[in-house]
């Protein structure tokens, strides 16, 4: 109900909007950029489905080459104490943990397009789970926040922008970033755990996490050692080196095991098209809205109203500017993408808020996208609390970046 809630909201208050800076302002132009809007976005929602086919197809041909072959199993055995306390209601050791698990590591180094076939096939799997076919299970819920909490060791896409603009330290956003988004993480990990009554106080849950952050930590002192170019020369190189590396894995391991791998590929693949082409209405729906809220000019107004409200609190506004990118991100991730390099070209790209839109950019995950997709692909029309919890996760992510930009860099 939350999300027909909000996407109903877009719609009324882009409206409201529109018709105010008509009559009092006399722009004429607003309605026909609200209704351009409507169409530049449904098609963008189309294009996004089709070119999720491909990369789909192939991923979830792999996908079914790993699960003959074995190596989902193995995946899912260890980290199954993990997850077996996070997803009580999945029988221990099933195959979805390994699913998860890839989903989790495509993200974690950055790999956007990787990340999203893997966890559909994820969600499809949770999905056999679920008793109810259009009501989000808590399985579903939890692994759906920790998605859109969106833990980065490896922020390629973000370095290379700022390269690209000419930065003079590209990669002085990283530790940033990877602090911001392992804080993100906590908040939704805490926040379904409220929800489901979980203990993330269990022996094991800290075992792992406690892993999971002197792994960051590590990371943190290593690169902290090294110059910038060889920071991104390692990021680069070994993303791509580990992500060819499980394709091998599965394919090989599949070898082993007298696995048909090209017959498993053939029919994983099959899978992709109907999956891509089962979530464009749901992720039109969801562009459009936030298309007619950004056009009318509603976004510009909630980021000013903020704006003076920290203002007249008396704290420092030097973020402010950086700010549609925090209001845009759980929105769109291209329309966030496109307003952190307007802040960079406006503002220069290593100022302050340059660094503060690239934390930002970093640091957290597109709720609504990834909603729209994942719950779109399964069928699921009932969300419960997924839609808070997973911006509660993205709050979290949002005041740690600014925060951390304010620690780094002002």
């Amino acid at each position: 109900m939350i999300l027909n809630y909000l996407w109903v909201a877009f719609f009324l208050i882009a409206f409201c909007i529109a018709l105010f800076k008509l009559i009092v302002f006399q722009d004429v132009e607003v309605f026909q950029k609200v209704v351009a809007s409507t169409f530049d976005s449904a098609k963008t929602g189309f294009e996004i489905s089709l070119g999720l086919t491909g990369v789909m197809t192939l991923w979830l041909g792999l996908m079914k080459v790993g699960e003959r072959g074995g190596i989902i199993a193995i995946f899912a055995k260890a980290v199954g104490p993990f997850f077996n306390r996070l997803f009580p209601e999945v029988p221990k050791n099933h195959p979805v943990f390994g699913s998860i698990l890839m989903n989790f590591s495509a993200n974690m180094l950055g790999l956007d397009n990787a990340a999203t076939p893997l966890g559909l096939k994820a969600m499809k799997e949770l999905q056999e789970l679920n008793p109810s076919e259009d009501t989000a299970s808590n399985a579903q819920i939890m692994f759906l926040v920790l998605n859109t909490a969106g833990l980065t060791l490896i922020p390629i896409s973000v370095l290379v922008f700022r390269a690209q603009m000419g930065s003079v330290d590209p990669s002085a956003v990283f530790i940033p970033i990877l602090l911001g988004t392992f804080f993100s993480l906590l908040g939704g990990l805490l926040a379904v755990a409220i929800y489901q009554r979980i203990n993330l106080l269990d022996k094991v849950v800290l075992l792992y996490l406690g892993t999971l952050g002197g792994l960051i930590g590590g990371l943190i002192y290593y690169f902290s050692t090294i110059s910038q170019e060889r920071i991104a020369l390692i990021s680069s190189v070994a993303s791509n080196i580990i992500l060819f590396s499980v394709i091998i894995s599965f394919i090989t391991l599949a070898l082993v095991r007298k696995v048909n791998v090209y017959e498993s590929f053939i029919e994983g693949a099959k899978e992709g098209f109907g999956v891509a082409v089962s979530i464009i209405p749901y992720l039109v729906a969801m562009l459009v809205a936030i298309g007619v809220f950004r056009a009318s000019g509603a976004l510009d107004l909630l980021v000013q109203g903020i704006g003076s409200l920290f203002a007249w609190l008396g704290f420092n506004t030097d973020f402010v500017p950086a700010l549609p990118v925090a209001l845009m991100k759980p929105l769109s991730g291209s329309g966030a993408r496109g307003l952190m390099v307007d802040a960079m070209k406006t503002y220069g790209v290593d100022s302050f808020v340059g660094n503060v839109a690239a934390v930002i950019q970093g640091s957290t995950e597109t709720t609504f996208y990834i909603l729209a997709v994942y719950f779109g692909s399964v069928g699921i029309r009932k969300t419960r609390y997924a839609v808070v919890c997973g911006l509660i996760a993205d709050l979290v992510g949002i005041v740690a970046a600014i925060w951390l930009a304010y620690l780094f860099f002002h």
